[in-house]
Protein backbone atom coordinates (compact mmCIF):
# COMPACT_ATOMS: atom_id res chain seq x y z
CA UNK A 1 0.00 0.00 0.00
CA UNK A 2 1.45 3.15 -0.92
CA UNK A 3 1.18 6.35 1.86
CA UNK A 4 -0.56 9.56 0.46
CA UNK A 5 0.54 12.84 1.15
CA UNK A 6 -1.97 14.89 2.47
CA UNK A 7 -2.03 18.32 0.59
CA UNK A 8 -4.64 19.73 2.91
CA UNK A 9 -3.75 23.21 3.82
CA UNK A 10 -4.24 24.15 6.99
CA UNK A 11 -7.42 26.69 8.10
CA UNK A 12 -6.47 29.99 9.70
CA UNK A 13 -8.10 31.29 12.39
CA UNK A 14 -11.22 32.83 11.64
CA UNK A 15 -12.67 35.65 13.60
CA UNK A 16 -15.56 33.91 16.31
CA UNK A 17 -13.54 30.55 16.39
CA UNK A 18 -13.76 28.43 19.35
CA UNK A 19 -10.45 26.71 19.99
CA UNK A 20 -10.18 23.83 22.83
CA UNK A 21 -6.34 23.49 24.02
CA UNK A 22 -5.83 20.61 26.70
CA UNK A 23 -9.46 21.19 27.76
CA UNK A 24 -9.38 25.53 27.82
CA UNK A 25 -11.94 26.93 25.55
CA UNK A 26 -11.21 30.23 23.87
CA UNK A 27 -13.07 32.56 21.38
CA UNK A 28 -11.23 33.64 18.67
CA UNK A 29 -10.90 37.35 17.86
CA UNK A 30 -8.78 38.33 14.63
CA UNK A 31 -7.57 41.19 13.41
CA UNK A 32 -5.40 42.32 10.66
CA UNK A 33 -3.50 45.14 12.64
CA UNK A 34 -2.67 42.61 15.09
CA UNK A 35 0.88 41.44 14.55
CA UNK A 36 1.04 38.84 17.53
CA UNK A 37 -0.78 36.49 19.71
CA UNK A 38 -2.43 37.80 23.09
CA UNK A 39 -4.46 36.36 25.77
CA UNK A 40 -7.00 37.94 27.91
CA UNK A 41 -9.10 36.51 30.79
CA UNK A 42 -12.62 38.27 30.94
CA UNK A 43 -14.38 39.56 34.05
CA UNK A 44 -16.73 36.22 33.87
CA UNK A 45 -13.59 34.13 33.50
CA UNK A 46 -14.08 33.50 30.12
CA UNK A 47 -10.81 33.16 27.87
CA UNK A 48 -10.11 35.12 24.54
CA UNK A 49 -7.10 34.35 22.42
CA UNK A 50 -6.48 37.58 19.87
CA UNK A 51 -4.72 36.53 16.43
CA UNK A 52 -3.35 38.20 13.85
CA UNK A 53 -4.91 37.60 10.62
CA UNK A 54 -3.91 34.20 8.64
CA UNK A 55 -2.62 32.36 11.54
CA UNK A 56 -3.60 28.96 11.79
CA UNK A 57 -4.75 27.16 14.56
CA UNK A 58 -1.64 24.97 15.61
CA UNK A 59 0.20 27.85 15.94
CA UNK A 60 -2.47 29.52 18.22
CA UNK A 61 -2.37 26.26 20.56
CA UNK A 62 1.33 26.15 20.98
CA UNK A 63 0.98 29.85 21.93
CA UNK A 64 -1.64 29.12 24.57
CA UNK A 65 0.08 26.13 25.75
CA UNK A 66 3.36 28.30 26.85
CA UNK A 67 1.25 30.53 28.53
CA UNK A 68 -1.00 27.97 30.18
CA UNK A 69 0.37 28.73 33.58
CA UNK A 70 -0.32 32.35 33.46
CA UNK A 71 -3.91 32.18 32.16
CA UNK A 72 -5.14 29.87 34.48
CA UNK A 73 -3.23 32.07 37.49
CA UNK A 74 -5.62 34.71 36.06
CA UNK A 75 -8.40 32.44 36.06
CA UNK A 76 -8.20 31.84 39.34
CA UNK A 77 -8.11 35.95 40.43
CA UNK A 78 -10.96 36.08 38.12
CA UNK A 79 -13.14 33.28 40.23
CA UNK A 80 -12.33 34.64 42.97
CA UNK A 81 -13.11 38.10 42.63
CA UNK A 82 -16.16 37.28 40.28
CA UNK A 83 -19.48 39.40 40.87
CA UNK A 84 -21.56 37.43 43.31
CA UNK A 85 -24.43 39.86 42.64
CA UNK A 86 -27.86 38.11 43.47
CA UNK A 87 -31.16 39.30 41.79
CA UNK A 88 -34.17 40.21 44.44
CA UNK A 89 -37.55 39.12 44.45
CA UNK A 90 -39.94 42.47 44.74
CA UNK A 91 -42.02 39.96 47.37
CA UNK A 92 -43.10 40.68 51.41
CA UNK A 93 -40.13 40.33 53.40
CA UNK A 94 -37.56 40.26 50.85
CA UNK A 95 -34.31 41.95 52.11
CA UNK A 96 -32.25 45.08 50.87
CA UNK A 97 -29.12 46.70 52.44
CA UNK A 98 -28.58 50.60 53.17
CA UNK A 99 -25.55 51.91 54.75
CA UNK A 100 -24.82 48.11 56.02
CA UNK A 101 -27.50 47.12 57.58
CA UNK A 102 -30.63 44.99 56.82
CA UNK A 103 -34.22 46.23 55.67
CA UNK A 104 -36.99 44.04 54.87
CA UNK A 105 -39.44 44.99 52.08
CA UNK A 106 -43.54 45.48 52.71
CA UNK A 107 -45.95 45.71 50.20
CA UNK A 108 -48.51 47.99 51.10
CA UNK A 109 -51.77 48.31 49.52
CA UNK A 110 -51.69 52.62 50.02
CA UNK A 111 -48.75 53.37 48.95
CA UNK A 112 -47.81 57.51 49.01
CA UNK A 113 -49.34 59.67 46.57
CA UNK A 114 -46.53 60.00 44.61
CA UNK A 115 -45.43 56.03 44.16
CA UNK A 116 -42.31 56.35 45.87
CA UNK A 117 -40.47 54.20 48.22
CA UNK A 118 -40.10 55.08 51.71
CA UNK A 119 -38.34 53.53 55.11
CA UNK A 120 -40.60 53.73 57.52
CA UNK A 121 -40.69 52.36 61.00
CA UNK A 122 -37.60 50.08 59.63
CA UNK A 123 -38.77 48.50 56.11
CA UNK A 124 -38.86 50.05 52.68
CA UNK A 125 -42.60 50.08 51.71
CA UNK A 126 -43.47 49.35 47.90
CA UNK A 127 -46.95 49.42 46.41
CA UNK A 128 -48.35 46.69 45.71
CA UNK A 129 -49.27 47.34 42.10
CA UNK A 130 -45.41 48.32 41.78
CA UNK A 131 -44.18 45.18 43.60
CA UNK A 132 -46.01 42.98 40.85
CA UNK A 133 -44.80 45.11 37.29
CA UNK A 134 -40.74 44.22 38.07
CA UNK A 135 -39.80 47.51 35.59
CA UNK A 136 -41.38 49.74 37.67
CA UNK A 137 -40.49 48.10 41.10
CA UNK A 138 -36.70 48.06 40.43
CA UNK A 139 -37.47 52.05 38.90
CA UNK A 140 -38.63 52.63 42.59
CA UNK A 141 -36.22 50.63 44.70
CA UNK A 142 -33.22 52.53 42.32
CA UNK A 143 -34.91 55.67 43.17
CA UNK A 144 -35.36 55.49 46.86
CA UNK A 145 -31.24 54.37 46.98
CA UNK A 146 -30.63 57.39 44.64
CA UNK A 147 -32.59 59.84 46.87
CA UNK A 148 -31.12 58.47 50.05
CA UNK A 149 -27.67 58.59 49.11
CA UNK A 150 -27.76 61.81 47.76
CA UNK A 151 -29.33 63.11 51.19
CA UNK A 152 -26.35 60.91 53.20
CA UNK A 153 -23.69 61.96 50.79
CA UNK A 154 -24.22 65.63 51.16
CA UNK A 155 -22.76 65.58 54.78
CA UNK A 156 -19.91 63.82 54.01
CA UNK A 157 -18.45 65.61 51.30
CA UNK A 158 -17.17 68.38 53.20
CA UNK A 159 -15.16 67.10 55.86
CA UNK A 160 -13.03 64.66 53.15
CA UNK A 161 -12.83 67.83 50.73
CA UNK A 162 -11.21 69.25 53.86
CA UNK A 163 -9.22 66.49 54.86
CA UNK A 164 -7.71 66.90 50.93
CA UNK A 165 -7.82 70.93 51.11
CA UNK A 166 -9.97 70.54 47.48
CA UNK A 167 -13.20 72.32 46.35
CA UNK A 168 -16.20 70.51 47.37
CA UNK A 169 -17.51 69.11 43.84
CA UNK A 170 -21.24 69.24 42.89
CA UNK A 171 -22.87 65.38 43.72
CA UNK A 172 -24.92 63.48 42.29
CA UNK A 173 -26.27 59.49 42.96
CA UNK A 174 -27.06 57.51 39.63
CA UNK A 175 -26.69 54.39 37.46
CA UNK A 176 -22.97 53.95 37.07
CA UNK A 177 -23.85 50.21 35.42
CA UNK A 178 -20.70 48.67 37.47
CA UNK A 179 -18.59 51.46 39.05
CA UNK A 180 -18.80 52.91 42.66
CA UNK A 181 -17.92 55.98 41.81
CA UNK A 182 -16.76 58.86 38.98
CA UNK A 183 -15.30 62.06 39.16
CA UNK A 184 -14.99 64.52 36.31
CA UNK A 185 -14.07 68.57 36.06
CA UNK A 186 -15.47 70.96 35.08
CA UNK A 187 -14.99 70.57 31.10
CA UNK A 188 -14.24 75.24 31.50
CA UNK A 189 -12.45 74.93 34.08
CA UNK A 190 -14.59 77.10 35.76
CA UNK A 191 -15.75 75.17 38.69
CA UNK A 192 -14.79 72.10 41.10
CA UNK A 193 -16.82 69.43 38.93
CA UNK A 194 -19.01 67.13 39.41
CA UNK A 195 -18.86 63.71 41.57
CA UNK A 196 -21.21 60.75 40.62
CA UNK A 197 -21.83 58.23 42.98
CA UNK A 198 -23.43 54.47 41.91
CA UNK A 199 -26.78 54.27 43.66
CA UNK A 200 -25.79 50.54 44.44
CA UNK A 201 -22.91 52.20 46.51
CA UNK A 202 -25.44 52.90 49.13
CA UNK A 203 -25.88 49.49 50.54
CA UNK A 204 -22.32 49.00 51.58
CA UNK A 205 -21.35 49.95 55.27
CA UNK A 206 -20.80 53.50 55.88
CA UNK A 207 -16.70 53.31 56.20
CA UNK A 208 -16.39 52.20 52.60
CA UNK A 209 -19.00 54.70 51.46
CA UNK A 210 -16.61 57.10 52.87
CA UNK A 211 -13.49 55.03 51.03
CA UNK A 212 -15.12 55.56 47.49
CA UNK A 213 -16.24 59.48 48.34
CA UNK A 214 -12.32 60.02 49.25
CA UNK A 215 -11.29 57.88 46.36
CA UNK A 216 -13.20 60.41 44.07
CA UNK A 217 -12.47 63.65 45.83
CA UNK A 218 -8.49 63.05 45.72
CA UNK A 219 -9.12 63.19 41.77
CA UNK A 220 -9.85 66.92 42.40
CA UNK A 221 -6.32 67.60 42.73
CA UNK A 222 -4.81 64.37 40.98
CA UNK A 223 -6.14 62.71 38.15
CA UNK A 224 -4.99 59.13 37.37
CA UNK A 225 -4.18 56.40 39.74
CA UNK A 226 -0.05 57.63 40.28
CA UNK A 227 2.02 57.70 42.91
CA UNK A 228 0.90 61.23 43.74
CA UNK A 229 -2.55 60.60 43.72
CA UNK A 230 -2.43 57.60 46.37
CA UNK A 231 0.18 59.55 48.42
CA UNK A 232 -2.99 62.32 49.06
CA UNK A 233 -5.32 59.79 49.44
CA UNK A 234 -3.45 57.81 52.04
CA UNK A 235 -2.54 61.15 53.62
CA UNK A 236 -6.56 62.06 54.31
CA UNK A 237 -7.29 57.82 54.62
CA UNK A 238 -4.60 55.95 55.94
CA UNK A 239 -6.29 52.86 55.73
CA UNK A 240 -7.29 53.33 52.13
CA UNK A 241 -5.31 49.69 50.70
CA UNK A 242 -7.21 47.81 53.02
CA UNK A 243 -10.63 49.46 52.40
CA UNK A 244 -10.27 49.09 49.07
CA UNK A 245 -9.87 45.36 49.36
CA UNK A 246 -12.57 45.04 51.61
CA UNK A 247 -14.50 46.93 48.82
CA UNK A 248 -13.44 44.49 46.06
CA UNK A 249 -14.59 41.45 48.49
CA UNK A 250 -17.82 43.13 49.73
CA UNK A 251 -18.92 44.68 46.69
CA UNK A 252 -19.13 42.15 44.56
CA UNK A 253 -22.33 40.76 46.56
CA UNK A 254 -24.28 43.37 46.27
CA UNK A 255 -27.50 43.67 44.53
CA UNK A 256 -27.30 45.67 41.43
CA UNK A 257 -30.56 45.53 40.19
CA UNK A 258 -31.61 42.28 38.96
CA UNK A 259 -35.48 41.55 39.80
CA UNK A 260 -36.99 38.28 39.32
Amino acid sequence: MTALADNRVPLALAEGDRLTVDGLVLRVRVSARRKRFALTVEADAGLTLHAPEGRQAGDAERFVREHRAWLMAKVGVRERTRPLNPAKRLIEGEVFRYLGRMYRLAIVADPPADGRVRLIAGRLTMGREQAEDPIRGRAVLVDWYCRAGHAWAAGRLQPWAARMSVTRPVVDVRDLDTRWGVYRPDPKGHGPGRMSLGWPLFQLPMHLVDYVIAHELAHVRVPGHGADYWRLLRSALPECESRRGELDELGRRMWMGGVV
